[in-house]
């Protein structure tokens, strides 16, 4: 890591606490509070046994039914909307391109990761099937009924890809298998790709292959942790959770090989106490092992060990969301690049000229995640408002309008001459 002074302008205005990123001391998950016994393992849903009925929309008042995968399966509001099953909008937005598909039991996910809405310890007070996951709610539906409405529309379906995404519990590797199969019964996955978002706790080397034999055509893990040690702290011993840093990458590597280049990668949350080079060192390894990076902004949870502590300031976020876009498509490596003392980029690597053209296409800021049919680097996986409010966005699921650019450039301390933030900075400090 090359160390000099800052080349790249911060705004006026920064962090919290004058900060403009979140320090690993800073980042440190709340202990959670003990779980009755009545609610473990879904004994309140299961004690109850209501059965299900159609479509589950969460929150409503009522003891969730018993369902359970791979009969039933939650889905994203967004992907709900736009199949369907539930009214609604997304501000600025077609709803989404991918059907996010999530495995459901009334025991839930047995992990206990700290920035998850899913985690284990919300037994004490949210029964699954009503927990918010990535700002969220997850109505939860019917295999059946999403493979026919989905198969009821053919070639004309507005959904590039689906994902089914595992947790961690002792049916899921079968469960996936089955919810696989239900859908290329129907579905052909040259009509829409189907990428797996994995748990790598339970899996081994014959369970990736099965999957790639199946019809599955990207494979992800869920690194979130740019770091071993962010790793254990919110999703391994330090919270009480069964995920370890080399299982996750022994099965990123098994990954590697069944599925081939640009047909696996990892999911990564920035700002959560990693410096701005760690985060990019890991883009870049993952690169050089022909994979991909999808990165999440960390956003406090609702009901999480985090939901105290600050979201990722943008200035960080933006500049590393740039870093990740120049590695993992403009062909620029880390090593091109400079960092200051603090691990933070202070020059990408490429002429300003170059830098400016693909800022100003607005792709970078985009969500990032398995590509769609538009193109390469163009998530079909948008996740509308996953990682923000609509009013502070930090992954666009759109393409974004000069406004939003001249933001975005703000954020980064990078303004063009006239930009009216720029302006409006210096005529309130004048005032």
């Amino acid at each position: 890591m090359t160390c000099l002074k800052r080349e790249i302008a911060l705004p006026t205005r920064i962090g919290v606490g004058g900060l403009d990123h979140n320090p690993f001391e800073a980042m440190k998950p709340r202990a959670p509070r003990a779980v009755p016994a009545e609610a473990k393992n879904g004994g309140r849903v299961k004690a109850a046994n209501v059965p299900p009925e159609g479509v589950y929309l969460p929150n409503n008042n009522r003891l969730a039914p018993h369902m359970r995968s791979p009969d039933y399966v939650q889905m994203s509001t967004a992907a709900a909307i736009t199949l369907g099953v539930m009214p609604g909008r997304m501000h600025r937005c077609g709803c989404t391109r991918c059907l996010n598909l999530l495995l459901t039991y009334p025991e839930g996910c047995r992990a206990n990761c700290a920035y998850c809405g899913l985690a284990r310890h919300r037994e004490a007070e949210r029964d699954y099937a009503d927990r918010n996951f990535i700002r969220v709610d997850w109505p939860a539906v019917p295999m059946g009924e999403i493979v026919a409405r989905v198969a009821a529309d053919g070639g004309n379906t507005p959904f590039h890809r689906m994902c089914i995404s595992m947790i961690t519990h002792p049916r899921s590797d079968a469960d996936t298998v089955t919810v696989l199969k239900t859908w290329t019964s129907r579905i052909d996955p040259a009509t829409v790709p189907v990428s797996i978002l994995s748990n790598p706790t339970t899996m081994s080397a014959a369970d990736v292959r099965q999957l790639k034999d199946l019809g599955a055509d990207i494979f992800t893990v869920a690194l979130d942790a740019a770091t071993p040690e962010i790793f254990d702290r919110t999703r391994g011993k330090g919270v009480d959770s069964p995920h370890s840093w080399a299982k996750y990458w022994e099965v990123l590597d098994i990954a590697r090989d069944v599925f081939g280049p640009q047909k696996f990668g990892a999911h990564i949350i920035v700002g959560m106490g990693e410096t701005e080079y760690d985060v990019l060192m890991l883009v870049q390894r993952l690169v050089d092992m022909g994979g991909h990076s999808h990165m999440f902004c960390f956003f406090p949870e609702k009901g999480s060990l985090m939901d105290h502590l600050p979201a990722t300031p943008r200035d960080q976020w933006r500049r590393v969301q740039l870093a990740r876009y120049l590695i993992d498509y403009a062909q620029v490596r880390v090593e091109h690049m400079r960092f200051d003392e603090a691990g933070r980029v202070v020059d990408f690597g490429i002429p300003k000229a170059e830098l400016d053209s693909i800022i100003d296409k607005g792709i970078a800021f985009r969500t990032s995640g398995c590509p769609g049919k538009i193109q390469e680097d163009i998530s079909a996986c948008d996740r509308p408002y996953g990682d923000s409010p609509p009013s502070n966005i930090a992954s666009y699921p759109f393409q974004p309008a000069a406004a939003d650019l001249r933001k975005i450039r703000h954020q980064l301390g990078m303004e063009k001459a006239s930009d009216p933030y720029r302006e409006s900075e210096e005529l309130e400090e004048l005032g």
